[in-house]
This record gives structure tokens, C-alpha cells and sequence, in this order.
């Protein structure tokens, strides 16, 4: 049923009740304001006539029969309009309009009251005659209009007004509803045409100034953006989901192929030498860890792209810092690792993220942070500046030449000595870029060695992007190259010193 049917029968059906109830109020207060004209005409007549009353009484306890006809016609002459009863203890006088004498009164009342006889009423009123010689009621009758020819056509004119308001009051519904749901209708017949899965086509709606309409046509255009956006992250996590397959074929190519060689040889030769057996058995360990790291790395590069901003939320980077120290001095209890960090320093981000951001850039300085003399010895820094926490580990290796900082942010860029996967930098530019901040590599403080700085919008920064809880619009890390976290761009080459993975 359309709705501006619905509205025409909700109200062709409240009116009449309206127009009913509306019609009895009126009803009971006509009916009381013709009592109150009725009863003050009552209280008037009898208080003109009680002295006759009494006059009557006293000529007929004392037997004077003429004077008491005189008495009673000079008391029907005053009562003019109204009835007139007069009871005496042993006679009772009559006259004028009012109700049969076999109908029983109401006791002694204070006021006017209503009295039936005969399918008519009549409006009562009682005075007591009291004297030192005379003793009785007078009784003032009047019939009572108000149950006549005023309340019946009031009544009358209700009714009529009830059967004419239903249509009519329906009908006037049904058409202002029809022309105001107008806006509505355009509404569907827009949206109608609309599908997100054959075309990109979306509503364009005008605002009407139907407050409703123009809600209803907000909240469409919201589930539209929705969905293409949940159309987009599901193509973009298709397209990880190819390009995590691809690039795993293609890493595990050669560490395959190399650990089958490994085992081929262990099979084909059960009398190798012991020390050719240990070779080979130390390469199928060192291609497995590969392996096993290659994997890993990956599998976090895919989570980073995936990533939602509901996991966003405050971090604390120094206690993130702290416990990647503490980690990194578990896997290396020769390295001196040193931390500087003061309490309290936050930004708005992923934790998972940025441990792993902390976790690669400790695990390349252990790799590759030794001095000539063998020693390792890392510093990691973290410090607030004006809207950004600054994040710095620095090593005492043969550092990164200039040429080279450009590019071993990308996929798969190692030495060939590197037993890494060539991604944990990557993952560190991920990271850097999920959280709209930036990453530098220049040489440690002293000139010896590597300084990795990374600049992160602080947790109060609400204009940094990362602060407001939103997602950097690339997200194809795993698919595409890296060259989106503040480094200065994105050319490929397949070589670079040999101390970076």
C-alpha cells in the first residue's frame, strides 16, 4: 500500500473520531450553559414568589377559604413562565407547567436538579416556606430546554460534520501526502537504476528541503561509498593475495632448487666425507632459515596492506622501543644495545606496525652493524619534537653509501652475501607510510656507520593524517615497489653493498 494511502485512511479515520469527541465537549458545555440560564431563571421566580407562597399558607391554616383563593391566584400570577407547587402539610397547591403529581420528587435539595416524567424533563428547584404560623415546600419547574431544541441540533450538526469529514478530511490527506512523498518517488526512481556491481554510476541528489528525503538520500550515497570502498579493499587484498603467491614462486625458486641439489647429493652419495656432509648439511640449515624468514616477511608485508583504520589506536613508542631492546638483546647477548627513551611519548597508530617497524630496523643494525674490530654496538633513540616522535637506531658498520639510500627500501634488494629475505626495510617503509611519516638513512653520528630516522606525527598532531585515525592511500606494498615513506624514489637495481639486506 503506497504511503500516501496510508496516510489518506489514517486520516479519514482519526478525523470523524476527533470531529466526535470534539462534538460531545461541545455537547456537555452547551448543555451546561443552558442548565446555568435555566436554573438562575429558577432562582429568580422563586424568590418572587415565596412571599405569595407563605401569604397562601397562612390564609389557609387559619380557614379563610376566600382569602385564599385570592392568595393562590396572585401566586400563579407571579409565577408567569414557570410551574408552581406549593405542598402543605395537609393541602397542596398547583399550577403552570410541570410534571404529573404521581411523579416522586427528590427530597429537599440545594439546588436545581432535573426531573423526568413522561419522555420529557423538567429543571426543579425546591425552597422551603418557614414562618412562626406557616410550614411547607414551594416547588419552581421549568422545562429543560437544553435537553431540546439547542443540544438537538448541536447534536445534529455534529454527526453531519463527522460523515462529511471522513472523506473529505481522507481525500485532502491522500492528495497532500502524494504530493509531498513526490520527492520521495523521484528518490526511488533514481536509485532504482543504480547497480554498483555492473556500473559506476551513483546518485546524484539534489537537496529537496524534505529534511527526510534528503537523509534517506545521504545515508544511500554512504552505503554506495561503502561498498565501493569494500569493492576496493576486496580487489586490493585479491590482488596481495596474486602478488604474495607470485612473489613467494619466485623467491623460493632458488632456495628450493638449492636445498633439492643439497638433497640430491646426500641421497646420491651415502659415503661423502664427513666434512662435505657437514657443508651440505649447514647449507640446507642456512636455505631453510631463509625459507622460514622469506615466509615471515611476507606474510607481514601482506598485513600491512590489509591493515584497517579500526585497528588504529594510541601507542606508546617508548614502551614499544623498550621491548623491542629487550628482544633484540635476547637474540644477541654479545651486542651492546643502548636506549634512550623518556616516558610518555605517543603516536596514533598500529602497534603490531610499529613493533615491527622497531623490529627490523634492530634486526638490520645486528646484521650489519659490526666495527672493524667485531663489535656490535647499537644505539636506539626516541624523542619528541613539535608534533612528530622521532624515532633513530644507529650503528657502527660500514654505513650506506649515498647512492644506495634510495633504493633498499624496495622488494627483494640484497647483497648477494645477505642471508635476509631483502624485505625488512621494506616492512619498515610500510610502516612508515601507514603512519604518514618519513624515513632517512645518513651516516651515524661520528661518521662511522648508519643512522636509520624515522618521523611519525605525534598522537596530539590532528592535522598529521595519522592523528585523525585515516589511511594512506597506498596500500600495495606487497604488489608494487617502495618508494612512499620519505625516501627519494623508487628506481630498481639488483645490487648494492653488501652490508644491507
Amino acid at each position: 500500500m503506497r504511503l500516501s494511502t496510508r496516510i489518506g485512511l489514517a486520516v479519514g479515520c482519526t478525523v470523524p473520531l476527533l470531529v466526535a469527541a470534539s462534538g460531545w465537549l461541545l455537547l456537555h458545555l452547551v448543555a451546561r450553559d443552558l442548565h446555568r440560564v435555566e436554573d438562575d431563571h429558577l432562582r429568580r421566580r422563586a424568590a418572587a414568589i415565596a412571599p405569595d407562597a407563605r401569604a397562601l399558607l397562612r390564609a389557609t391554616r387559619n380557614g379563610r377559604p376566600k382569602a385564599a383563593d385570592t392568595r393562590e391566584r396572585q401566586l400563579f400570577s407571579s409565577a408567569l413562565d414557570v410551574g408552581v407547587r406549593v405542598l402543605a402539610p395537609d393541602a397542596t397547591f398547583s399550577g403552570g407547567p410541570q410534571p404529573d403529581p404521581s411523579v416522586s420528587l427528590p427530597g429537599q435539595t440545594s439546588g436545581p436538579v432535573t426531573v423526568r416524567a413522561g419522555g420529557r424533563s423538567w429543571r426543579a428547584l425546591s425552597r422551603p416556606l418557614k414562618g412562626s404560623s406557616v410550614s411547607g415546600t414551594l416547588w419552581v419547574f421549568s422545562p429543560d430546554t437544553a435537553d431540546r431544541a439547542q443540544l438537538g441540533a448541536v447534536r445534529r450538526r455534529v454527526v453531519l460534520t463527522a460523515l462529511l469529514a471522513a472523506p473529505l478530511s481522507g481525500l485532502l490527506a491522500w492528495g497532500l501526502a502524494g504530493s509531498a512523498s513526490a520527492p520521495l518517488r523521484r528518490l526511488t526512481r533514481r536509485t532504482a537504476g543504480l547497480d554498483p556491481r555492473t556500473s559506476a554510476a551513483r546518485l546524484d541528489h539534489r537537496p529537496t528541503g524534505v529534511t527526510e528525503v534528503d537523509e534517506l538520500a545521504a545515508t544511500v550515497r554512504t552505503v554506495l561509498a561503502r561498498y565501493d570502498e569494500q569493492a576496493a579493499r576486496t580487489a586490493e587484498a585479491l590482488d596481495t593475495a596474486r602478488s604474495f603467491s607470485a612473489a613467494a614462486a619466485h623467491e623460493l625458486r632458488t632456495p628450493l632448487m638449492s636445498m633439492g641439489t643439497n638433497l640430491d647429493i646426500l641421497a646420491g652419495h651415502p659415503d661423502l666425507p664427513e666434512p662435505d656432509r657437514t657443508e651440505v648439511l649447514t647449507d640446507l640449515g642456512r636455505e631453510h632459515a631463509r625459507l622460514l624468514g622469506l615466509l615471515v616477511m611476507l606474510r607481514e608485508l601482506g598485513r600491512g596492506d590489509l591493515v584497517e583504520a579500526e585497528a588504529l589506536g594510541t601507542v606508546d613508542v617508548s614502551e614499544a622501543a623498550d621491548a623491542a631492546v629487550a628482544e633484540a638483546r635476547r637474540r644477541a647477548p654479545d651486542a651492546l644495545i643502548t636506549l634512550d627513551a623518556p616516558p610518555g611519548l605517543a603516536v596514533h597508530g598500529w602497534e603490531p606496525g610499529l613493533r615491527l617497524l622497531l623490529d627490523n630496523l634492530l634486526g638490520n643494525a645486528l646484521a650489519h652493524g659490526r666495527d672493524a674490530h667485531g663489535r656490535l654496538r647499537v644505539a636506539v633513540g626516541v624523542r619528541g619534537t613539535d608534533h612528530q616522535v622521532v624515532i633513530t637506531v644507529d650503528d657502527q658498520g660500514p654505513g650506506v653509501p649515498p647512492e644506495a639510500r634510495e633504493r633498499i627500501f624496495e622488494r627483494f634488494q640484497r647483497g648477494p652475501d645477505s642471508a635476509g629475505s631483502g624485505l625488512g626495510l621494506t616492512l619498515v617503509a610500510q610502516q612508515t607510510a601507514l603512519h604518514r611519516g618519513s624515513v632517512t638513512v645518513t651516516d651515524a653520528p661520528g661518521g662511522t656507520g648508519a643512522r636509520f630516522e624515522v618521523r611519525l606525527p605525534s598522537g596530539t598532531d590532528s592535522g598529521g593524517g595519522s592523528g585523525g585515525g585515516e589511511l594512506p592511500g597506498r596500500r600495495d606494498w606487497l604488489i608494487g615497489t617502495a618508494g612512499a615513506a620519505g625516501t627519494a624514489g623508487t628506481k630498481r637495481s639488483q645490487s648494492f653493498p653488501k652490508d644491507r639486506p
